[in-house]
């Protein structure tokens, strides 16, 4: 049998259709959520139409949006990110999830707050002070006050209010963001997290910030509707830290927001290779799915050329490792699904050309990548 051959064997883990409650993905790549900033004034336009559609094109299953930002002034930093409220943005919406459907694809926003990682003064709202559950950011330094009771009441609907949109405009779902140190994510970690009421303490205490978003959500898209959130023991400055440094505390953690009506963990590494705790191979994506049963999604520098395309030019060294052991997992049920990042940033037919064998046709990512939307 020739290398193609084998080549084109040992991906088919991948382009196995998947099913989630009501919905049936056609394959299991996923395109993982990367913030682009060609929104201007938060309206997504027919460039990013044209975008999210070619990834439909090309094999990827389901799309994740880069970040959406709901219904609050202190909710970005930048107002070329895309907004999740409003007709104008969500008309733009409509339409990305309208030319999707059209190429055969599935597509779920992103919904998302940055919390205390927007500078003070930041645009399209300089007036909005940043916002986080003890007014600290990811360094621990006191910032603005603590949030008030009134104000986690009104940015919980407001996650709400977006969830409803996305059902209402034709999404397959949606997806919350709690990873990274943003809004939801600066609650869930100790450092950022020093209330003394009922948002602050232990690790179901300070999850119950989140909790109560998940129940809102799901209250306000129904039984049926796809839930998904996306969580990280990294923080963007902080690629050590850790929400649970034991297998029990991240169970505490995922089966609190699996009773509240999660239906698909996003669990969000740097590596998807890499053990999340000592004394077991599995990875942060494997422990969620030992701990819940529900759906999980892989994710960390999956199909980067050095770590991908090794495989099919020299056939050894880390490259093949490292592929070997994504579907190797795959196919051991570790996960689910596996998001694919820079690599589909940068290549649009990243699937397609993955699926039929074409290794050599295979563009990678380079920085410059970045700076268009193709």
């Amino acid at each position: 049998m020739s290398n193609q051959n084998q080549n084109t064997r040992s991906t088919e883990a991948l382009f196995e259709p998947y099913t989630i409650g009501n919905l049936t993905l056609s394959s299991r790549v996923v395109m993982a959520p990367m913030t682009r900033g060609f929104s201007p004034n938060g309206v997504p336009g027919p460039n990013v139409a044209a975008y999210y559609r070619q990834r439909a094109e090309n094999g990827v299953g389901l799309i994740i949006t880069e970040g959406t930002l709901i219904d609050h002034p202190a909710a970005t930093d930048n107002p070329n990110i895309p907004n999740f409220h409003g007709e104008a943005a969500l008309n733009g919406w409509a339409e990305v999830v309208r030319q999707v459907h059209e190429a055969g694809g599935k597509i779920i926003p992103q919904i998302w707050h940055i919390g205390m990682t927007r500078p003070v003064g930041a645009e399209p709202n300089p007036e909005a002070l940043p916002i986080g559950p003890s007014g600290l950011d990811l360094e621990g330094n006191l910032v603005t006050k603590p949030m008030t009771i009134d104000e986690i009441k009104q940015v919980i609907q407001a996650y709400a209010d977006a969830a409803a949109n996305a059902k209402r405009i034709g999404f397959d779902g949606v997806e919350i963001h709690g990873a990274h140190g943003y809004l939801i994510d600066q609650f869930l970690w100790e450092r950022t997290n020093q209330r003394t009421d009922e948002y602050g303490g232990d690790m179901l205490k300070r999850a119950r910030f989140a909790i109560e978003v998940v129940k809102a959500v799901r209250q306000a898209v129904g039984p049926d509707f796809p839930v998904a959130i996306r969580l990280s023991q990294w923080k963007t400055t902080q690629y050590e830290a850790k929400l649970a440094d034991t297998p029990e505390k991240l169970g505490q953690l995922l089966t609190a927001l699996s009773d509240a009506g999660v239906d698909i963990f996003h669990c969000s590494t740097r590596r998807f290779w890499e053990p999340e705790f000592e004394g077991s191979e599995l990875n942060f994506a494997g422990w969620a799915k030992k701990l819940t049963g529900k759906t999980v999604i892989t994710v960390g520098s999956v199909g980067l050329d050095e770590v991908f395309t090794s495989l099919f030019t020299q056939g050894k060294g880390a490259g093949h490792k490292d592929i070997d052991e994504l579907l190797n997992r795959l196919e051991k049920h570790e996960y689910d699904l596996v998001a694919v990042g820079r690599a589909l940033l940068a290549d649009p037919q990243w699937a397609a050309k993955v699926r039929d064998g074409r290794f050599d046709e295979l563009e990678p990512f380079t920085p410059e990548s970045l700076n268009t939307l193709v």
